[in-house]
C-alpha cells in the first residue's frame, strides 16, 4: 500500500513474539496483494478493466472495504470517494514533477470518476463499473482496515497487547504491561496553546490521522494536500489535520479523510454521528492554530483523566 508497517507486541516468549509478527505481517501482505493500487497484479487493479459494464465477483476483503467506502460516500454525498483513482494518479505525478495537474487532464480524469458509477451486489459479492477506464484507490480506507485485521490475527495467537502502525493508521489492543494504555500522539502542537492534550492513553481502538504534513505539493505559492476534494478534483489547500479514534481502523481511516474534505463543522458532525468515535481537527491559518473537538473526543479526554 505504498508505506511502511511497524508491529509492536508484548508476548510471553521470543518465539511467541516471532509467531505474532509473522501472522501480522502475513495478513498485511495478503491485504496488500488485494488492495494496493500500486501493484498491477493486485485484485483491486485487476478488476479495473474486467468490471466495466458487467459484474465481477470479488473476495471478502475487497468487498468489505468497498462496501464501507460506498456507505461513507453515500453518507457524505461524495466527499469520500474511492473511484477517484484517475485523479489521484494525476496528483501523484504532480508531486513528482512539482507542477499542478493540467486542467484538461484533470477534467478527463474526473469524467472517469464518481462513486455512483460503482455498483456492488451484496448477494453475489460482485462489483461493476458504469464505464471503462475507471480506477479505484482505497488508500484512504484500506490501511486502517489492514491495521485492525493484522491486530486480529495477532490476538488469535494469544497476544492481547499489541500495536500495528501502517503510516498514520494505528490499531492496538490491551495496554502494555504496567501501563494504563498505549501512549498515542494525537497532535504535535503546544497543548497549552490549543487546550488539547497532545498524547492520549488508549486501549482497544484504532486511530487515523489525515493531513498535508507528509504528502503535499508546493506550487505557485500554495500547498496542495494529497487529500483530494472529489467535487473539484483539487488537492485541499486549507491546512487541516484530522485525527479520528474509532473501534476499528476501517471506520477511523475513512472518517479522517471525509472530515478533511467536509471541513471542521460538518466533519465533526459526521464523526459524532458514528458510535464510539472521537475526532480532533487542527486548523492553521495566518500563524494561528485552532483545535476543534467532537463530543466524543471531549468525553474521551474526560474519561482519560
Amino acid at each position: 500500500m505504498g508505506t511502511l508497517v511497524k508491529i509492536t507486541v508484548y508476548a510471553p516468549t521470543a518465539d511467541d513474539a516471532r509467531e505474532a509478527f509473522r501472522a501480522g505481517f502475513d495478513r498485511i501482505q495478503a491485504l496488500d496483494d488485494t488492495l494496493s493500487d500500486y501493484k498491477p497484479e493486485s485484485e483491486l487493479s485487476r478488476i479495473t478493466d474486467r468490471a466495466a459494464g458487467h459484474p465481477v465477483r470479488i473476495g471478502d476483503d475487497l468487498f468489505t472495504v468497498l462496501s464501507a467506502a460506498q456507505a461513507l460516500a453515500e453518507e457524505t454525498d461524495g466527499a469520500f470517494d474511492v473511484t477517484e483513482g484517475p485523479v489521484v494518479r494525476l496528483w501523484r505525478d504532480a508531486r513528482r514533477t512539482g507542477r499542478v495537474p493540467d486542467a484538461e487532464a484533470l477534467a478527463a480524469a474526473r469524467a472517469r470518476s464518481g462513486f455512483r458509477h460503482l455498483h456492488l451486489d451484496a448477494k453475489d459479492h460482485t462489483v461493476m463499473f458504469d464505464m471503462p477506464a475507471m480506477a479505484l484507490d482505497v488508500g484512504a480506507i484500506g490501511k486502517g482496515y489492514a491495521a485492525s485485521e493484522a491486530l486480529e490475527v495477532i490476538a488469535r495467537r494469544g497476544i492481547h497487547s499489541a500495536l500495528v502502525a501502517i503510516s498514520g493508521d494505528l490499531a492496538f489492543s490491551n495496554a502494555p504491561p504496567g501501563q494504563r494504555g498505549w501512549r498515542i500522539q494525537v497532535h504535535s502542537d503546544d497543548p497549552r496553546a490549543i487546550g488539547v492534550p497532545s498524547t492520549l492513553e488508549l486501549t482497544n481502538a484504532a486511530v487515523s490521522t489525515s493531513g498535508a504534513s507528509e504528502q503535499h505539493l508546493d506550487a505557485g505559492g500554495r500547498r496542495y494536500s494529497h487529500v483530494i476534494e472529489p467535487a473539484s478534483g483539487m488537492g485541499l489547500v486549507n491546512d487541516i489535520t484530522v485525527t479520528v479514534v474509532a473501534p476499528h481502523g476501517l471506520d477511523a481511516d475513512g472518517l479522517d479523510t471525509a472530515a478533511s474534505v467536509l471541513g471542521c463543522a460538518r466533519g465533526l458532525a459526521l464523526i459524532d454521528s458514528h458510535r464510539a468515535t472521537a475526532g480532533l481537527i487542527i486548523e492553521k491559518m495566518n500563524g494561528s492554530v485552532t483545535a476543534s473537538t467532537s463530543a466524543g473526543f471531549r468525553k474521551l479526554v474526560r474519561l482519560e483523566r
